[in-house]
Parts: structure tokens; C-alpha cells; sequence
């Protein structure tokens, strides 16, 4: 594992993103336990309400994503103050969700991307998540991927869950690099 000091001398803070069952889990927890960055699971931080509406299979609005994504933002906030790196797995659909979860924290996203039947069938095969996959479409439906002016950058989730890892991880790496330079 290469320590956060071996890594860069100032925090990163990485959101993984995409779509339900594109992998934002794995990607993140890789990065947890190779870079040794700190991590939290964007799940987590979503009220009871939330969870309820989505595992009913209906679709979260703007107005019910804007203060999850407000406490994820105090969340890395809070852990940049004590100098320690970040990922988080979050949707991040839209620009505007990005905008409220990079507020004062340098936020750069891995965009994990394919196709909507590759993940569609991915998602199927998922166990135990209170998202139905009868909500995917709803989020391919509003995706908005990264633009020119955003830090960021898109990984395929073709192929192994390895090799989605390891572009993943190699992109954070490059990314704290320049950070540092």
C-alpha cells in the first residue's frame, strides 16, 4: 500500500461516480486499501427518506439529493482539515450535484462509464442493495458526464473488475501527482 504522505503532501479528495451497479463501490474501496485514503460509502449518508422512496422504486428529485450531497461535502471538509485524503462513492449524475459536492474541497471524479445493458445486467446480478435495477434508466435518463472545466476523468467499467481497478487507481495517482507538481 503507498501511504497518503508517499502519495502527495496534500489531501486528495476523490468522488467515484456513475450510475447504480457501475462499480462506484469497488473502485472506491480499491482506493481505500491501496492509496490508503479514508472512505466513506455515499449510500450512507442518505436519510431514511431517501432510502425508502428509492427502494420503492421511485426516482430521488434534485430537491432530495441536494442535502445528502451537502453532508458528504462537510464530510470531506472535515476530513481535509485533519490533512487526510478522501473517496467516496456517489452517483454525482448531474453538474450540479458535482458543483454542491466540490464546495471548498478540491474534488477530483473517476467516472466509471458503459454501456446501459452492460450495467443493467450488472445491477441484476446485485444482492442486498435497497435500489431496485427498474431505477437505472431513471439515472441514465439524467446523466450529465463530466465537462472540459471539470476535474475528472472516465474509466471504462468494460471488461475485468481488475483492470476497471487498476485504470481507476492509475488515474488517481496521476491526478495526485499533479496536484503535488
Amino acid at each position: 500500500m503507498v501511504s497518503q504522505t508517499q502519495l502527495n503532501n496534500h489531501p486528495v479528495h476523490v468522488v467515484v461516480m456513475g450510475v447504480a451497479g457501475c462499480g462506484k463501490s469497488t473502485v472506491a474501496e480499491a482506493i481505500r486499501d491501496r492509496l490508503g485514503f479514508t472512505m466513506a460509502e455515499g449510500d450512507d449518508f442518505h436519510p431514511e427518506a431517501n432510502i425508502r422512496k428509492m427502494s420503492q422504486g421511485i426516482p430521488l428529485t434534485d430537491e432530495d439529493r441536494r442535502p445528502w450531497l451537502e453532508v458528504i461535502n462537510r464530510w470531506m471538509l472535515g476530513r481535509q482539515s485533519l490533512g487526510e485524503s478522501t473517496v467516496v462513492s456517489s452517483s454525482a449524475l448531474k453538474r450540479s450535484y458535482r458543483d454542491i459536492l466540490r464546495k471548498d474541497v478540491p474534488v477530483f471524479f473517476v467516472h466509471l462509464v458503459g454501456s446501459q445493458e452492460l450495467i443493467q445486467d450488472r445491477l441484476s446480478q446485485r444482492k442486498g442493495h435497497f435500489m431496485p435495477p427498474s431505477l437505472l434508466p431513471s439515472q441514465f435518463a439524467i446523466l450529465e458526464p463530466l465537462q472540459e472545466d471539470e476535474p475528472g476523468i472516465e474509466v471504462s467499467v468494460a471488461g475485468s473488475q481488475e483492470d476497471m481497478v487498476e485504470r481507476a487507481i492509475e488515474a488517481v495517482k496521476e491526478h495526485a501527482a499533479k496536484e503535488e507538481a
